[in-house]
C-alpha cells in the first residue's frame, strides 16, 4: 500500500527481457535507505519488488498483466519514473490509498499553465470513468491527484508547482502515456451494488432486500 507521494525521481538504467517479461533496473537514492529484497516499490504508479539492490539503485521484474495494463509493456531506457516505497503503519496518510495496481493507461490530451498550476487532460477508456467524480482522489504515474473535472472518456487535474517540480510530470508531452489507478473505494462500492447475478441494481433487488 502507498499513499501516492512522491520521494523521488529514478530513471530506468537498463532493460532485460525475460521469460513472459521483464527484468529492470532503477537508479535511486533516497528510497535506498531502508530498501531491502522483497520490497515493495511503487514505480510510475505500478507496485513492483525489489529482487537486487546496490548503492546506486534497484532491479524488479515486470510481468503479465503488469505489462499488458501499463506503460511498462513500452518502457524504454533513460525513463524517468516515480519512486515511493511501502506506507509504514506509523505514517500520516497525505494523499490516498494507492494499491500500486494499474487499472488501465490513459493518454495525455493537453497541458495548459494556469497561473501556478498546471492543468491536464488526460483520455482513458470509458471503462475507466465510471468510478471518477470530481474533486475525487486518483493516482497518475503513482502520484495521488485530485480530480477538476471529469468527461466520458477524460478528465482534468490541477498540478501544484510544488507537485510538477517533483515528480515526472515536469517531463511529460501531450500524447505520452500514463498509468492510471482509481481509488479502490469505488471499485468496493461497486461490487456490493452488485446483485448476486452481477447484474446491478434492479427493482427486484431492491424489493428482495427490504425497500
Amino acid at each position: 500500500m502507498f499513499t501516492g507521494l512522491i520521494e523521488e525521481i529514478g530513471i530506468v538504467k537498463n532493460i532485460i527481457t525475460i521469460p513472459g517479461g521483464k527484468r529492470i533496473s532503477f537508479s535511486a537514492a533516497k528510497i535506498l535507505d531502508d530498501i531491502s529484497v522483497d520490497d515493495s516499490i511503487c514505480t510510475n504508479g505500478v507496485c513492483l519488488t525489489v529482487v537486487e539492490f546496490d548503492a546506486t539503485g534497484f532491479t524488479a521484474e515486470a510481468v503479465g498483466e503488469t505489462l499488458k495494463k501499463s506503460t511498462y509493456g513500452k518502457i524504454l531506457p533513460g525513463q524517468k519514473v516515480n519512486l515511493e516505497r511501502s506506507l509504514k503503519l506509523s505514517d500520516r496518510l497525505g494523499g490516498h490509498f494507492v494499491q500500486g495496481h494499474a487499472n488501465g493507461i490513459g493518454k495525455i490530451l493537453s497541458i495548459k499553465k494556469l497561473g501556478n498550476n498546471y492543468d491536464l487532460q488526460i483520455g482513458i477508456d470509458k471503462s475507466i470513468s465510471k468510478y471518477l467524480i470530481s474533486e475525487g482522489s486518483i493516482a497518475v504515474n503513482g502520484i495521488s491527484l485530485t480530480i477538476a473535472g471529469t468527461g466520458w472518456d477524460s478528465f482534468n487535474i490541477s498540478v501544484i508547482p510544488h507537485t510538477w517540480k517533483n515528480t515526472s510530470l515536469q517531463f511529460e508531452k501531450e500524447g505520452n502515456l500514463v498509468n492510471i489507478e482509481v481509488d479502490v473505494i469505488a471499485k468496493y462500492v461497486e461490487k456490493m451494488l452488485l446483485n448476486e447475478k452481477g447484474s446491478g441494481i434492479s427493482l427486484e433487488w431492491m424489493k428482495n432486500i427490504g425497500y
